[in-house]
């Protein structure tokens, strides 16, 4: 059992905290029973971090609740971490028939809400921009509920995946609120991507300039829909019908 947080191996493991190593290493933290189950599930960990003294099949660092509580991101922390490899396929999906694409996202909870829900609804990928927050964030992770080792996601320039679906036959739309039609007015079609953007600035112009269509959700009272909510609401209007 590691006991001293000057561990060589446990400072190692620190520096999975920050996104610069985990690009480096294609390495990345979960925390909690659900998370580690989910990444068991996936087929994705490296090795267990536990206070427990149980035995598991993966491979296990065992530490004290100090290095724990050093090691975790809740100030609670469960007795059980994993180190997952990153899902190294950045591929577009050819045959999709919903996407959903993020523009420049900065918010580690609306992010992680966004792919739970696109799970939900049947979304075959989302698409994320380079700008956008880290997909591996502990709080995007914890966000997503586990949806992160189910859901397909891959991190390129939107200008090239939106070039790429369209190729494909894939309606491209973007939201925005100047020169768009009512989401009520756009019909559905067999395949279809949705562009949603960045919490202040919204989807950038060069970015909507190669979209299909534009859309908006009409609403009362106020100016704008949180993102991720604009994006279920989206999502669930045009899902792909059984």
């Amino acid at each position: 059992m590691i006991t001293s947080l000057q561990n060589e191996t446990i400072k190692e493991i620190m520096k999975l905290k920050q996104k610069k190593y985990r690009d480096e290493k294609d390495l990345f933290l979960v925390e909690g029973y659900h998370l580690v189950e989910e990444a068991r599930k996936a087929n994705c960990i490296q090795m267990l971090i536990t206070t427990l003294e149980e035995k598991f099949v993966e491979k296990t660092l065992y530490v004290s609740d100090k290095v724990m509580e050093k090691l975790a991101f809740t100030k609670s922390p469960q007795p059980i971490m994993a180190i997952c490899y990153k899902n190294k396929n950045q591929e577009l999906l050819k045959a999709g028939k919903r996407y959903l694409l993020l523009d420049g996202l900065q918010d580690p909870g609306n992010v992680g809400t966004i792919m739970r829900t696109a799970l939900a609804f049947g979304y075959d990928q989302i698409i994320m921009s380079k700008d956008c927050v880290d997909l591996y964030n502990d709080k995007v992770i914890r966000s997503t509920q586990g949806a992160l080792f189910q859901m397909n996601t891959c991190i390129m320039d939107l200008k090239e995946a939106i070039t790429f679906l369209k190729q494909q036959g894939v309606k491209v739309y973007g939201t925005c609120l100047q020169n768009a039609q009512s989401i009520d007015q756009h019909q559905r079609y067999s395949q279809m991507a949705f562009v949603m953007g960045n919490e202040g600035q919204g989807v950038h112009q060069e970015i909507l300039d190669l979209c299909d269509e534009r859309l908006y959700i009409p609403i009362q009272s106020i100016e704008s829909l949180n993102v991720a909510i604009a994006a279920a609401i989206t999502m669930y209007h045009f899902k792909e019908m059984n």
